[in-house]
C-alpha cells in the first residue's frame, strides 16, 4: 500500500518532509506516526494507513507535492519479528569453545595493520628535534567547533514567518502608538467572578476576552482600523475576525475568532482556550489560520513591558498588550500605587491616520478604566 501526500487545504499544494519517526525496515500498526509533514502555515503528522513493514523513499527535508507518494507499507505476515530460538547447554559451551579460537588471531592481525602504516611515514629531522608527522594533521577541538555554530534546517513555518515579517515592512508605511491601561478596576472584577464564571462556563476568566470586546466596540466606531488595502481600493470587512497571537516550539501562529462581535465574553474564552491548546499539541488547521482582519498579541505573557508590534498583513492593524505593573500614579492630585499596562497599536499609515489610531487606543483605554461602559456600549 501506498504512503501518499495528503490534501491538507486548499491553499497547500506543497509540503516539506520533516522529523520522521519510522525508518524504513520499521514495523508499523494501522494509524502509528510515520513522519511529519510541515507546510508554510502548519504542520501535521502523517499516519500508517495500515499494518505491516514502512519502507521510506524521502528523507528529512524533501518537498513534495500533494498526492506524492512518500513510501510504502508492506504486509508482513508476522515475519516482522526476528524469530527466537532456545540455546541449549550444549550450543553455549560451543560458542565458549569458539570464542578464543577465533578472537586471538584477529587482534594480532589488526594490530599488525595498525602499525604497519607508521612504518612507512618517518618522523621529521629539524636540527636537534624529532617531529612526529602525525604533529603537523589536529583534529579540531571543542572549541574550535563550537565557533562554527550549530546549524539547523529552517522549517516551513519559520520560512513563512520570516517572508511574511520582510513582506509586512517592505509594503506597509507602519507607525506604532502608545498608551496606558489602569487595569485596576478590570483585576477586581476578574477576582470577584472568576470562581463563578469557570463554574457556570467550564472556563478561566482571562483579561483577552476583556480587550477582545474592547477591541471589537472601537473596530465598529472606527471601521478603516478593519479594513485593508487591495490594489487601489480600501476593502472594509463586513465582520470583526480577531486573530490572537500563539507562540509555539514551531513558530508563531494567528488562529482566527471568527465574528466575535456576536460571541459573549464565555465564548471568546472558551475559543481562545480552544486554540491554545490546539496550538500545544500541534493541531491547529489552515482554516483556524485564515481570515483575519485584526490581530492582538500578548508579549506580556512573557514579561515584555513594551513592544512594537509587527502587521500580520494584509491586516492594517495589530495591538500589543504587555507586562501588568504596579505602579505610582497621580489621581485627583493624589499618589496612588495602581495596576498599569503599557499598550501599542501599530497600524498602517498608508490607510489609516495619526488621530484615528490614537482615538482608537483611546476607546480601548476607556472601556477598560470603566467597565461599565461595557454594558451601555459607550
Amino acid at each position: 500500500m501506498n504512503i501518499v501526500i495528503p490534501s491538507m487545504g486548499e491553499s497547500i499544494t506543497e509540503v516539506q518532509i520533516g522529523q520522521i519517526f519510522k525508518q524504513s525496515g520499521s514495523s508499523v500498526k494501522t494509524d502509528d506516526e510515520i513522519l511529519e509533514l510541515e507546510t508554510d502555515k502548519v504542520n501535521q503528522v502523517l499516519n500508517a494507513p495500515s499494518s505491516g513493514i514502512v519502507n521510506l523513499k524521502v528523507k528529512t527535508g524533501d518537498r513534495l507535492k500533494i498526492g506524492d507518494i512518500v513510501g510504502t507499507i508492506t504486509p508482513d505476515n508476522g515475519k516482522s519479528e526476528p524469530q527466537k530460538t532456545e540455546e541449549t547447554p550444549k550450543t553455549q559451551e560451543a560458542k565458549k569453545e569458539e570464542k578464543p579460537a577465533v578472537e586471538t588471531p584477529k587482534k594480532e592481525e589488526k594490530k599488525a595493520e595498525v602499525e604497519e602504516p607508521k612504518k612507512e611515514l618517518p618522523p621529521v629531522q629539524t636540527g636537534e628535534h624529532r617531529i612526529a608527522r602525525e604533529s603537523f594533521v589536529q583534529a579540531p577541538t571543542k572549541k574550535e567547533e563550537q565557533k562554527t555554530g550549530n546549524r539547523r534546517r529552517m522549517s516551513m513555518i519559520r520560512q513563512t514567518i520570516a517572508r511574511r515579517l520582510v513582506e509586512a515592512k517592505s509594503e506597509t508605511a507602519m507607525l506604532t502608538t502608545f498608551n496606558e491601561i489602569d487595569m485596576t478596576e478590570i483585576i477586581a472584577i476578574r477576582e470577584k467572578y472568576k470562581e463563578t464564571f469557570q463554574k457556570k462556563f467550564g472556563v478561566k476568566l482571562g483579561f483577552l476576552s476583556f480587550f477582545a470586546k474592547a477591541a471589537t466596540s472601537a473596530l465598529k466606531t472606527f471601521p478603516l482600523v478593519n479594513s485593508r488595502i487591495e490594489g487601489d481600493e480600501i476593502v472594509e470587512s463586513p465582520s470583526i475576525d480577531i486573530g490572537f497571537a500563539v507562540s509555539t516550539e514551531r513558530g508563531l501562529v494567528v488562529p482566527v475568532v471568527r465574528d466575535i462581535e456576536n460571541l459573549s465574553f464565555s465564548e471568546i474564552e472558551k475559543a481562545i482556550e480552544g486554540f491554545a491548546k490546539k496550538a500545544r499539541e500541534g493541531g491547529i488547521s489552515v482554516d483556524d489560520l485564515k481570515g483575519g482582519t485584526f490581530t492582538i498579541t500578548n508579549g506580556g505573557t512573557f514579561g515584555s513591558l513594551l513592544s512594537t508590534p509587527i502587521l500580520n498583513f494584509p491586516q492594517s492593524a495589530i495591538l500589543g498588550l504587555h507586562k501588568i505593573e504596579k505602579r505610582a500614579v497621580v489621581i485627583d492630585d493624589q499618589i496612588v500605587i495602581r495596576s498599569m499596562m503599557y499598550v501599542a497599536l501599530t497600524y498602517d499609515h498608508r490607510i489609516i491616520d495619526g488621530k484615528e489610531a490614537v482615538q482608537f487606543l483611546v476607546h480601548i483605554k476607556n472601556l477598560l478604566e470603566d467597565p461599565s461602559r461595557f454594558v451601555i456600549d459607550v
